[in-house]
This record gives structure tokens, sequence and C-alpha cells, in this order.
């Protein structure tokens, strides 16, 4: 079987999995699909296997905890008025690109996939930023392990042929 149709057939039925899963038991921890597939997309885009779980799931981290702490931020500089959330936001970008220099958080974009699902997570569901981190971060992790386990099956199902 070639390589895509496998990762069709895994991603597929994984998918429908994952969304029972976060639809039905884990709704009530308020983790998000959408984050999920954030992350299982991350996955693949830093290279998949172990090295691609890792960095998905510490820069999508890192990414929402800096989030996490511009919305805070927005909260204190209140004083602006409308450039508040502006300015908060802008920091936080400078913070992710400048952390990019560690080895670890060097995938810019998958910190700003984090950044954005707390983000979205806040604004959407209403809630404070500190009850949003640890939905975000866990919704982070599963869709990270769904990836992997996705490449896991495509790659067995393209052994088979």
């Amino acid at each position: 079987m070639s390589l895509l149709i496998a990762l069709a057939l895994s991603i597929g039925v994984l998918a429908l999995v994952a969304t029972w899963l976060f639809l039905g038991p884990l709704a009530a921890l308020h983790m998000q699909i959408w984050q999920a597939f954030v992350a299982w997309a991350s996955f693949f885009h830093n290279g998949g296997k172990t090295g691609g779980l890792v960095k998905t799931v510490v820069c999508m981290s890192f990414g929402a905890l800096v989030g996490m702490a511009s919305v805070m931020l927005a909260g204190q500089l209140g004083a602006l008025g409308g450039l508040a959330a502006p300015v908060a936001v802008g920091i936080g970008a400078a913070v992710i690109v400048l952390a990019a220099h560690l080895p670890v958080l060097s995938t810019i974009p998958s910190s700003v996939y984090g950044f954005a699902s707390v983000a979205g997570l806040i604004l959407l569901k209403g809630l404070s930023p500190t009850d949003a981190i640890v939905p975000t971060i866990l919704s982070i992790i599963v869709g990270a392990l769904f990836g992997w386990v996705s490449e896991q099956i495509a790659g067995k199902l393209t052994k088979r042929s």
C-alpha cells in the first residue's frame, strides 16, 4: 500500500476516534478537538517520529504559556485602551521569536500554533487564561500523540505490501 493511502486510512480512522473522545469523554475537561488537530498537523510539520512529537509538545506548550501570559498582560495594560491587546500580543510574539535561539524552541510556527490555541480557547469559551492553559496543553499532548500513532500505523500498513 502506498504511504499516502496508508496515511489516509490511519488518519481517517484515528480522526474519528479523536473526535469522539474530544466531543464525548474529554469535553468535560474543556479539551478541544481543534487544538488537537493543530498539534497533529504540527507533529508532521516537525518531521514526525519521536523528534516531531517532542518538538510539537514543547513548542506548542511554550507558545500556549506565552499566549496565556500575553492575555494576562493585556488585562494589566488597560491604561493603553485599544492598544493593550496589540501591545501584549506583540511582546508575546517577540518572546517566541527570541526563544527560538534555544534548539528545543526553534520551531517558531509550532510555538505560534500554541499561542493561538490558548488564545482561541480563551476567546471562544470565555475561560480565564489560567483555566484555559491546562486543557490546551492536554489537547496538544493528545493531538501530538495521535499524530505519532497515525504515523506508526501508516508505517506498518506500508510494510505489508
